[in-house]
């Protein structure tokens, strides 16, 4: 698969959401390593917001237009996540209309369990959301 470049969420962390790996016309896959700082309790849970926001990068990054915004998600834990888990999020379009994609984002750990999955429902505007003119 040829990656595209990036178009979109250009400064979101590494740290926080992912690191892509590639952009297909399509598709975008993008890994999150869980550290210490993403941890909740003694027994190493990672909060789930991190799985999340991994998947929702994922997503954005399969669409690729820098004015993609989030409008609605439906979302499946299916296996905790811990310290240290690598985790990869395959994202797919899977259906345009107009200004709005669904994506279907799959989150695998380094055992390539499925600990989560996603349909998130994205919307490409004219403009930037925040752009007041």
């Amino acid at each position: 698969m040829t990656s595209l470049k990036q178009n979109t969420h250009l400064l979101a962390s590494k740290k926080l959401v992912g690191t892509v790996i590639s952009i297909s016309e399509k598709s975008a896959k993008v890994t999150l390593t869980i550290t210490e700082d993403m941890v909740v309790d003694t027994y190493n849970l990672a909060h789930g917001s991190f799985t999340f926001g991994l998947a929702d990068y994922a997503a954005m990054v399969a669409i690729n237009e820098p004015t993609v915004v989030l409008g609605k998600a439906e979302t499946k834990y299916l296996k905790p996540v811990i310290l240290n888990d690598e985790l990869t999020a395959i994202a797919e379009v899977n259906e345009t209309s107009g200004k709005k994609t669904t994506v279907l984002v799959n989150v695998t750990n380094q055992k390539s369990e499925l600990v989560f999955e996603g349909n998130f429902t994205c919307f490409v505007l004219d403009k930037h959301i925040l752009d007041k003119n």
